[in-house]
């Protein structure tokens, strides 16, 4: 399959290398252009090329950026991609990173925002799994205590295609509803960075209350927070 990769931070560059290695074609980009990722380039077989080549690099597109950084992506970016290309959203809203988005904070679910900004259809994917989890973690199905994942979104087509996505990098694949539903996994929820197996994960989900996103979202900024504290 050919995958394109916007994004090659902590995730966008542990989905470029399991990728690569199951032999899928992909193509990363990020905003400061190819040749700052030659050694990534060499290291996995993976193309770097620009942001707009890689949203029209082939039948997955995967945004995987700070969500401060949604609204600088080039306009139109998808404009005359496919409409039958799947674009996942990984993104995850942290305040103490983004700084304040008004129609988050209003209580807009954050890949609602972004399939807004992009002018497409999103899966939600890969949000609530740490990069170290995502990169070693996967296992062959059937294996007991295999890590789920849960993935939101509309279509349900393109859905499928991202849960199939999913178990072949070593995860059971959580069909979690539309993207209205998609608040269950966001920061700070009961699914988020636990490396749950199905039932754990479905339980989850089911355990969310969207009333307490708010406290939800505080819990995860604030152990954002002191990560970064301890950085310094």
């Amino acid at each position: 399959m050919k995958i394109g990769i916007i994004g090659a931070g902590l995730i966008g560059g542990t989905l470029a290398r399991r990728w690569t290695k199951l032999g899928h074609e992909v193509s990363i980009a990020n905003s400061r252009g190819p040749e700052t990722l030659r050694d990534l380039e060499k290291e996995t077989g993976a193309k770097a090329v620009t942001v707009e080549e890689a949203a029209k690099a082939g039948e997955v597109v995967v945004v995987t950026i700070p969500e401060k950084a949604v609204p600088h992506l080039p306009k139109g970016l998808f404009a005359n991609v496919p409409k039958d290309v799947v674009v996942i959203d990984t993104g995850n809203y942290y305040p103490v990173r983004d700084g304040s988005i008004p129609e988050l904070e209003a209580g807009t679910l954050e890949s609602e925002w972004v399939s807004k900004l992009l002018g497409r259809p999103v899966i939600k994917a890969f949000n609530n799994i740490y990069h170290a989890s995502l990169g070693e973690k996967g296992v062959p199905r059937g294996t007991p205590g295999r890590i789920a994942l849960p993935v939101a979104g509309d279509p349900p087509e393109h859905r499928a295609k991202v849960l199939e996505l999913v178990e072949e990098l070593g995860f059971d694949g959580i069909d979690a509803g539309g993207l209205a539903e998609s608040w269950r996994q966001q920061p700070g929820t009961p699914v988020y960075t636990r490396d749950f197996d199905a039932p754990g994960v479905k339980k989850a989900l089911a355990e969310a209350e969207r009333s307490r996103l708010p406290e939800y979202r505080k819990k995860a900024d604030d152990s954002l927070r002191a990560f970064f504290a301890s950085q310094k």
